[in-house]
């Protein structure tokens, strides 16, 4: 059977429970048409791009599935009839992944307190990127013209 990666967004106004039951009831069909979910995971609320039919946010839910291409139309369906469903997508691939997904190797890193910039943090915050560049002064810039008349004293 073909192997397909699948992700679902679901309002944010929807509690993590009733997400929880929408992938309950996805994977249910999957199985009663012959297919099987080997790996379910909750991304959990993340802030989205853009806005999608008013909502700024939505929680992420991943499936891995091994099903046959009845079975992902028929979510795909009810997805598509399920007013809590921002949007899906499902994707075809060669091999599932093992293991923890990127998304939440990503949340485990950030629990750690790993940022991946190194000694640096993100944002940089000194200088040392300027190199051997000489330092102007104020007292070297070139005088300021302005079209004010010549002050002369008396």
């Amino acid at each position: 059977m073909p192997l397909y990666e699948h992700v679902f967004l679901a309002r944010q106004d929807a509690s993590a429970q009733q997400v929880e039951d929408l992938t309950k009831q996805f994977q249910s069909v999957i199985e009663g048409l012959g297919g099987k979910v080997t790996k379910n995971e909750y991304w959990g609320v993340k802030s989205l791009s853009f806005r999608i039919r008013k909502n700024r946010k939505a929680h992420f839910s991943f499936m891995n599935v091994d099903a046959p291409p009845a079975a992902i139309a028929e979510i795909e369906r009810q997805e598509r009839l399920n007013e809590d469903v921002l949007r899906f997508m499902t994707v075809r691939v060669d091999t599932l992944e093992e293991g923890p997904s990127v998304m939440m190797r990503k949340a485990d890193r950030e629990e750690r307190g790993e940022r991946g910039f190194g000694d640096r943090g993100f944002g940089g915050g000194g200088r040392f990127d300027r190199g051997d560049r000489p330092r102007r002064d104020r007292d070297d810039r070139a005088p300021r013209e302005t079209e004010d008349a010549e002050v002369t004293e008396e």
